[in-house]
């Protein structure tokens, strides 16, 4: 969907705080203050740092309501649309895997000051996380978001989609009624998944190496991937791992400790072992049972309107369910742009297919020789992160055999990767010198 800027001419100025109570104006001014070229006054808690209110929650405020709808519109935009939104080249393509899913890889060819630079541009690949999609390195501000920022320095950017999220839930065969579909982990996503996108940008592009970032999961699915089929790894210039996760011992999340189902006296669990025919079952077996009965055996957390009604609606103004987010996802509110809340929230959970959930908890020592990549590795991970630990890193490091970079932020958790509002000087620029000095 996109509307020309020259189908809304007028210009209308509204009173706000005569239309909505104070707590539901807390709700709208968030969605407001989302869009940044909105010409609007808010309450402190929604201006991005260092700005100063000129208005508070119990004055009235105006602003341009045409140039607010457009902004609105963002809100419900594809990925594609994200990208040309903010004034730069957008290119869509489907991927089609060796076992058959079809795969939206989306790119900024280059900048938006440099349309006029002529040769060969270098390719960057940039890979989402977990119950995460593309958009997640597009969602902050075009000057703090990593995907944008590769583009201005010269590369030509693709952002790739996993099977099962919100862009790639098609086959050629299958259909995501069917249990078939979902019947993928993270070990497909490496071995089918990774490697086509790669073969596509190559003919694409006719470049026969690239820059491979990956954030959580997408690291992950690198170290697999590299580690496993040195021919791939041969195309990669440098593997840069934003909070790599490769075991989950120590993590905090919520997610990860899910397999304490097993343990646990649980009415569904009990059914497994008392009412199995052979009377007995191992831990791993009654937690996978017990996961399918709560979840079922398809999709897991997909992106829903009603989830995502009361993620922009509800968790904006409320303490717990912000709490509950930091918690599972990682989510640092002292470093996020609270402004973009409602786009954040509008594009994650992204899906997963239960299977893939299963396997991720289910993980412990690390289950590929990581020491068999030669890919060159740069690595960051952060001090306070939930899901990938410090001390599962470290577990990680001595194994990484060719280490070029390692960087550890003690004040980061795991979605500070992506909207930290500081990633820019403490990681972004780090990144675009590693890139320089492997060409």
């Amino acid at each position: 969907m996109s509307v020309s800027r020259a189908a809304l001419p007028f210009s209308w100025s509204v009173d706000f705080h005569a239309l909505f109570p104070q707590k539901k104006l807390c709700h709208l001014s968030a969605g407001l203050a989302a869009f940044p070229s909105a010409q609007v006054s808010v309450g402190k808690a929604w201006l991005e740092p260092g700005q100063e209110s000129r208005l508070d929650f119990h004055e009235a405020f105006l602003y341009d309501f045409s140039t607010l709808l457009q902004q609105l519109l963002a809100f419900f935009l594809l990925q594609s649309e994200m990208i040309s939104f903010w004034g730069y080249p957008s290119e869509e393509y489907d991927v089609v895997t060796e076992d058959g899913y079809i795969l939206q890889l989306n790119r900024i060819p280059h900048g938006r000051e440099n349309t006029g630079c002529q040769g060969v541009r270098p390719v960057a690949l940039l890979q989402h996380g977990l119950l995460a999609e593309g958009s997640t390195w597009l969602t902050n501000l075009a000057n703090s978001s990593l995907g944008f920022i590769l583009a201005d320095a010269g590369y030509d950017v693709w952002i790739g989609n996993s099977r099962g999220n919100t862009w790639s839930r098609r086959h050629q065969v299958l259909t995501t009624t069917q249990d078939e579909f979902w019947a993928f982990s993270f070990d497909e996503m490496a071995r089918y998944d990774l490697p086509a996108m790669i073969s596509f940008i190559e003919q694409k592009t006719g470049q026969k190496q690239l820059y491979y970032i990956g954030h959580s999961q997408g690291t992950t699915i690198g170290f697999i991937a590299f580690s496993t089929m040195p021919q791939l790894a041969q195309k990669i210039k440098v593997f840069l791992a934003l909070s790599p996760v490769t075991t989950v011992i120590f993590s905090r999340s919520p997610f990860t400790k899910l397999s304490f189902f097993s343990d646990s006296g649980i009415k569904v669990g009990l059914h497994y072992v008392l009412y199995s025919q052979n009377g007995f079952h191992s831990d791993c077996e009654i937690f996978c049972g017990v996961f399918q009965e709560l979840f079922g055996t398809r999709e897991f957390l997909p992106h829903t309107a009603l989830g995502e009604h009361i993620l922009t609606r509800f968790c904006v103004c409320s303490k717990v369910c912000k709490h509950i987010l930091a918690t599972v996802f990682g989510f640092n509110w002292k470093n996020t742009n609270m402004s973009r809340f409602d786009v954040y929230m509008g594009h994650m959970p992204a899906g997963s297919s239960v299977q893939n959930i299963i396997h991720w908890v289910q993980v412990g020592a690390p289950f590929y020789d990581v020491q068999h990549m030669e890919v060159p590795t740069a690595v960051w991970n952060g001090g306070r992160d939930c899901l990938a630990d410090p001390r599962d890193t470290a577990i990680l490091l001595p194994q990484v055999k060719n280490l070029v970079h390692h960087k550890l932020i003690p004040h980061w958790n795991h979605m500070d990767f992506l909207l930290g509002l500081d990633a820019t000087e403490v990681l972004y620029r780090e990144i675009l010198d590693i890139m320089k000095k492997h060409p």
